[in-house]
Order: structure tokens, then C-alpha cells, then sequence
């Protein structure tokens, strides 16, 4: 165990090792997450999407208990990186493994317990912890937060787009291939094996008791007695829904309209995503927080209007324009977001005011996403047999119809009632 009194002392030199650090972090994600339904489909799994796309809400709801619990009282938080990693890669390698074409020839399963469902699961309880290990590390050894930390962050999305041109561009079989797993486990295990090369970093809460409750942040629910904290909440809740979706079928609508690699395409979202982080220290100083929430909301609207009107006839720009909106719907909202619990919630409960934001969006909202869509999708998806075979069709058009209205309401919600606090001396 590290000593409590012990400190983690910025470096000047750490910026590499930290932003190689961050990619192998996003990569370890990008490699499978939007991947998967092509190997899913191929294997006649599709049945299994929806449990796929849940197990990350559900492992980003349990992972503040064994973070504050465990992780950041106990050791070190390179040293569970570390060990984190190298487990969640176990489960990664098992995947293919275990789940070939023959052993699910015939079948076409839909439960939860599905082995292919619990491995997954298996690897993103090891998988959601990390996001906060990591960019805790990565915090406690800058020499200047402000300006360092954006570099290390993008280093990550820029992982994330390398591991989707990976997997599109040289595995056999582009996404349909088991051989992303692997892709996935080897990543783990490299990064597993260098998070213990990484600066010390001793555990946070060392000697200090907390309770469930803090951990989850719900002792900030006190702060939804404020009628527009509590708007916003519910806002970032509902909006996260859509959000959802975009994950589990975007991927399947690029190769329904024709576009080859459609892996390589979704990481055009993530290039707008650098784009717009770079510029967005500019824009929020003109636009304000509530604009920007506001524009954010808005681009789902967008993004979803354009996949619906560009079904039918598979207009591939149509598709195209609504991946790279991805910059705006993501970093606008969210990280937008995270600018306001920090600005409009006390010092004390700042931290888990945070911690409540991750819950609702990235743990509450997308599970119930992943639900939504899904059985959006099997509304709006009819079977007959045609000379013998049977035909699969969904409807594009309506399954991103109703998301963009979904959006377009909360955005219209937000825009009435939330009322953005105005700076001190502002007029």
C-alpha cells in the first residue's frame, strides 16, 4: 500500500509517456465498440446487440464503488491500470475463442447470459474503471493542467480513430473479423504492462472513509432542489438516450447505404471530434455554456434528420454529414457540460456533482439508450420469405425519425426554461 503522505509530483518530461498512455487507452475502446456489430451480424448474433451496447452503462454505473472503494484508497493508481488492463484482455482473447461461427451455428440468441454477453461484460467492468484511472494519472503529473491535459485527451481520440482504420483498413475481414478481439487484447496487455512504468501515483482517498453514496455522487442530489441544475440533469439524462443509439446502429446504417468500410467512416465522427475540441476554448467564450449545450442538442437533431432524409435513397453525403456532426454533438454537450457542474455547484460537492453527471449520462442514460433503440429497431424491422429465402428489412427512415423528434423536444425544453447564471458584473 502507498503511504497516504505520499504525493504524486508533476513532471516536465511526462507529457509523452502520459499521451501514449491515453491512446492505447482509446484504442483498447475504438478497436471493438462501433466494430462489433459487423462481427456480431456476420455470426448471426444480432439478437445479442442490445446486451452488447448495455454492458458499458452498466460497468460505468458500478465503477465509482470499486474505484472509491477499493482502487483509490488502497494502491496505487498506475498499479491497478495496470492489473485492470491485463484481466480485461483475458476476457478479450477469450471472446473469439469461444464465440466461432461453429459454436453458434443454427442459434439465434437474445439472452443477457449469453456467454458472448458475459465475457463482454467481464471485460468492461475491468474497461470503465480506467477511464477515470487514467486521466487521473494523467492529472497528477502535469506541470500545467490548462495547457497539457487537452494534448493528452486528444491523444485518445486520436487512438480511437487509428484502432477503427486498423480494423477496417488490415484485419482480414474488416469488422466482421474475430481478429479485432485480439487487436483489442493485445493493446490491453501492451498498456497493462506499461501502465507499471508509468509515474507513481499514490491513491487518492488513503486514510479517508466514504461512503457509497459519494461515490455515486448522490449526496449531490441535494443540488436538484435548484430547478434549473435539476433541468439540466434531466436534459443530459434524456438526451443520452438517442446517444445510445447513434453507437449500437450507426455502423449498421453506414453498410446499409452502401458505404464500403463502414468502420473506417464512423471514425470521421471522432475527426471532427479533435476539430472541435481545439476550437471549442474559443467558442464558449463568445457563445456561453447554455448556446453551446444548446448547439449540442441541436446537432443531434441534425445528425439524426439527415440519416432519416437520406435512407431511402442511401444519399451518401447525407450519411457522411451526419458522422462528422459527431465533434459538435459530443464535444458541445459534453464536455460543455462538465464546464457547468464544475462553474454552477459548490466547491464541496464538485466532485461528486461530477461523478453524478457520469452516472446519469454515461451510466443511466445509455442503458436505457441501448434498450430504446433496440426495441425501436424491432418495431420498424419486418421479415418475409422471398423464392425461399428470408429477407430482413428495416426502416431506416422511421428508426432515426423518432430520435431526432426525441432530440428536438429536450433541445426545445431546454431552450425555454434553462436559465444560463450570468457572470458577476454581467448586465
Amino acid at each position: 500500500m502507498t503511504s497516504s503522505s505520499a504525493s504524486a509530483k508533476p513532471s516536465a518530461g511526462a507529457l509523452p509517456v502520459l499521451s501514449a498512455m491515453m491512446f492505447l487507452q482509446f484504442f483498447v475502446w475504438g478497436a471493438w465498440y462501433v466494430p462489433v456489430t459487423g462481427w456480431l451480424n456476420d455470426l448471426g448474433l444480432g439478437g445479442l446487440t442490445v446486451w452488447v451496447f448495455s454492458v458499458c452503462p452498466i460497468a460505468a454505473i458500478v465503477s465509482p464503488i470499486f474505484l472509491g472503494m477499493i482502487a483509490d484508497r488502497f494502491f496505487a493508481s498506475q498499479k491497478v491500470l495496470g492489473i485492470l488492463h491485463l484481466i480485461g484482455a483475458v476476457f478479450m482473447f477469450l471472446i473469439p475463442m469461444m464465440i466461432t461461427k461453429e459454436s453458434v451455428a443454427g442459434t439465434a440468441p437474445t439472452s443477457f447470459w449469453h456467454p458472448c454477453v458475459l465475457l463482454m461484460l467481464g471485460h468492461a467492468l475491468c474497461y470503465m474503471p480506467t477511464l477515470a484511472l487514467s486521466s487521473s494519472v494523467a492529472l497528477a503529473h502535469l506541470t500545467s493542467v490548462e495547457k497539457q491535459f487537452p494534448i493528452v485527451r486528444v491523444s485518445g481520440t486520436i487512438g480511437w480513430i487509428i484502432a477503427g482504420l486498423v480494423v477496417s483498413m488490415l484485419l482480414p475481414g474488416g469488422d466482421k473479423s474475430p481478429w479485432q478481439f485480439y487487436l483489442v487484447g493485445i493493446a490491453g496487455v501492451a498498456l497493462g504492462f506499461m501502465s507499471f512504468a508509468l509515474p507513481s501515483t499514490p491513491p487518492p482517498l488513503a486514510g479517508k472513509k466514504v461512503s457509497v453514496g459519494q461515490l455515486l455522487g448522490l449526496d449531490a442530489i441535494s443540488l436538484l432542489k435548484n430547478p434549473q441544475f435539476a433541468l439540466f440533469m434531466l436534459c443530459s439524462l434524456l438526451i443520452c438516450i438517442p446517444l445510445s443509439g447513434y453507437y449500437q446502429q450507426a455502423r449498421n446504417f453506414v453498410d446499409f447505404s452502401g458505404l464500403a468500410d463502414p468502420a473506417f467512416k464512423m471514425t470521421f465522427g471522432q475527426m471532427s471530434e479533435v476539430f472541435f475540441m481545439a476550437i471549442m476554448p474559443l467558442i464558449i467564450v463568445r457563445l456561453g455554456v447554455k448556446k453551446m449545450l444548446l448547439f449540442g442538442m441541436l446537432a443531434w437533431v441534425a445528425r439524426y434528420g439527415l440519416f432519416a432524409l437520406g435512407a431511402p435513397e442511401k444519399v451518401a453525403w447525407m450519411v457522411i454529414g451526419g458522422i462528422l456532426l459527431h465533434g459538435i454533438c459530443y464535444d458541445f454537450f459534453f464536455v460543455a457540460g462538465q464546464i457547468y457542474v464544475d462553474k454552477d455547484t459548490p466547491h464541496e460537492v464538485r466532485g461528486q456533482a461530477q461523478s453524478f453527471f457520469v452516472l446519469i449520462t454515461q451510466g443511466v442514460g445509455m442503458l436505457i439508450g441501448a434498450q430504446a433503440i433496440n426495441w425501436l429497431v424491432g418495431k420498424n424491422t419486418t421479415t418475409e420469405i422471398v423464392g425461399g429465402v428470408e429477407v430482413v428489412t428495416k426502416n431506416w427512415q422511421q428508426i432515426w425519425f423518432w430520435p431526432a423528434m426525441f432530440a428536438a423536444v429536450i433541445a426545445l425544453i431546454f431552450f425555454v426554461f434553462f436559465k444560463e447564471k450570468k457572470a458577476a458584473g454581467a448586465k
